[in-house]
């Protein structure tokens, strides 16, 4: 199979990456875009060179000259977007989360499992060049049995409003928005265990803090402060989850908080660890010698190449070339997680899965 004729779905401002990934790739044509706002879809069309416009994503799945769609519209619309295009019969990368709900989850898994075409889930992180070399050290058995990671994405005025803040469009906060690369990445580099509890607390303390001011931040395209969400998102979320191996990961993250902005991944083995982020490096010893190991590489920590491998991971997956790096079931096993946080939030219980 030759490169696939792609079109992207959804063109607000996490599909820049898609799109100058495929541009830019030898595996793939950009033939089409589509969104509900028809000037921003032309003009993204002039702008990658695509030929074919869409307002409705329907149009764009029943052409037959598309072999693959990538979807990053918001997270309450993925799970019906993802479905109609695996019907299609459309190879699929779908930005995280896979789904803004369980049951939504639970459905896509299953038409993943119904359709011949592939569905990889936009789980970044695992294809920048620092998680990829840490993750050949630990598969090597370098560090031994991980058996603690810890994860912390910490932001004091980082609520980009508009979806975002709207629970009942985004499925959540800083949890479902932050939270899902940062379990993903710890649950990937400890070898994707299954889960067997979890315990968590969200916290609605502080709210959007949109009275700050002289501090740029990312703001949502459709941010309007005078429209504040029916349903706010928590402010911060902080989990305990463990596996059935015996192995455990804590993590928290933040839109608001009084404190300093921080991002830190560790994973502990019993031959060695390592820092992912803010940069990777290596512990462990020899000859009674404590040893701190900083591989050389471009970037130590992550670098938006991650998105381009990721295309060309989804690219060579369609084509048959690659096994699948980041499928359904592994959006379904985050969702379950993610999910079980926030019940375990409500009810004040450790929640078992």
């Amino acid at each position: 199979m030759g490169a696939l004729n792609v079109g992207v779905i959804g063109l607000g401002t996490i599909s820049d990456m898609h799109l100058d990934a495929y541009r830019d790739s030898p595996s793939a044509h950009l033939v089409a875009v589509c969104d509900i706002d028809a000037a921003r879809a032309g003009s993204r069309a002039a702008e990658y060179g695509a030929v074919k416009v869409f307002t409705d994503y329907k149009e764009l799945l029943a052409d037959p000259e598309i072999d693959a769609v990538s979807i990053c519209t918001r997270n309450d619309t993925h799970a019906e977007i993802v479905i109609a295009a695996l019907e299609a019969g459309k190879h699929v990368l779908v930005e995280k989360p896979m789904t803004a709900s369980l049951g939504e989850a639970l459905a896509v898994a299953a038409a993943a499992q119904r359709s011949a075409a592939v569905l990889q889930v936009a789980d970044v992180r695992r294809f920048s060049p620092n998680a990829e070399v840490l993750k050949r050290f630990i598969d090597a058995g370098d560090l031994g049995q991980i058996y603690y990671a810890k994860a912390t994405c910490l932001r004091r005025v980082g609520n980009p409003g508009g979806w975002f803040a709207d629970k009942a469009l985004s499925g959540g906060g800083p949890l479902i928005d932050l939270g899902v690369h940062f379990i993903d990445i710890c649950w990937w580099l400890m070898g994707c265990p299954s889960v067997a509890s979890v315990s968590g607390t969200v916290f609605h303390k502080i709210g959007a803090r949109n009275n700050i001011s002289n501090f740029s931040r990312y703001l949502s395209a459709d941010f309007d402060p005078a429209r504040p969400p029916a349903d706010p998102v928590e402010d911060l979320a902080t989990a305990l989850i463990k596996f059935s191996n015996g192995a455990v990961m804590h993590f928290d993250t933040s839109y608001s908080m009084h404190g300093a902005d921080e991002t830190k991944v560790q994973i502990f083995g019993d031959k060695g660890g390592a820092q992912l982020e803010p940069a990777l490096e290596i512990f462990t010893e020899q000859h009674d010698t404590l040893l701190d190991i900083s591989p050389v590489l471009d970037s130590p920590t992550f670098s938006t190449v991650a998105y381009r491998n990721e295309v060309e991971q989804f690219l060579a997956t369609a084509r048959g070339d690659a096994a699948e790096a980041a499928p359904a079931a592994h959006g379904l096993e985050l969702i379950k997680i993610i999910s079980a946080i926030y019940e375990s939030s409500r009810t004040g219980r450790e929640v078992v899965l």
